[in-house]
């Protein structure tokens, strides 16, 4: 059975899990995840995980952190003063906010906290520092073709 490798296109149907089972996405009720494996289209840990696969099969892999959205950087969480906000938003722990840099690039932020005076803001990615499950099931290796040996 051909097994999937570098530069193959794959179809992947997955359950994607924290470490304590909470559910962050899934493909369930969905077309496959369609991907280029090693293509930068996914995070490491996934390419890896489905690297070997033959069509069919079902594994769970456990990415650590570093194969997935890296560790979680002091750096991308800041205050930002209340008063910055705009008069009509009453900032709340947990509501995203898109806020742009001096060069005018957008970027996600979550707010983690609200004091008196600032806001805490946290602009990494929401798994940042956090080691990942992966249920995952090989759907198709796009274009396979079976193995013809001629006489």
């Amino acid at each position: 059975m051909q097994q999937v490798k570098k530069g193959d296109t794959v179809k992947v149907h997955y359950h994607g899990k924290l470490t304590d089972g909470t559910t962050f996405d899934s493909s369930e009720g969905r077309e496959p995840l369609e991907f280029e494996v090693g293509g930068g289209m996914v995070i490491e840990g996934f390419d890896n995980g489905v690297t070997g696969m033959t069509i069919g099969e079902k594994k769970t892999v456990v990415i650590p952190f570093l194969e997935a959205y890296g560790p979680l950087q002091e750096e991308m969480i800041m205050e930002f003063p209340r008063d910055r906000f705009p008069a009509d938003l009453v900032p709340q722990v947990g509501l995203q906010l898109s806020m742009s840099d001096n060069a005018g690039n957008q970027y996600p932020v979550v707010i983690t906290e609200v004091k008196d005076e600032v806001v805490i803001l946290d602009a990494n990615h929401p798994l940042a520092g956090k080691d990942l499950v992966f249920d995952l099931e090989l759907v198709e290796i796009a274009g396979s073709k079976p193995l013809i040996i001629m006489p």
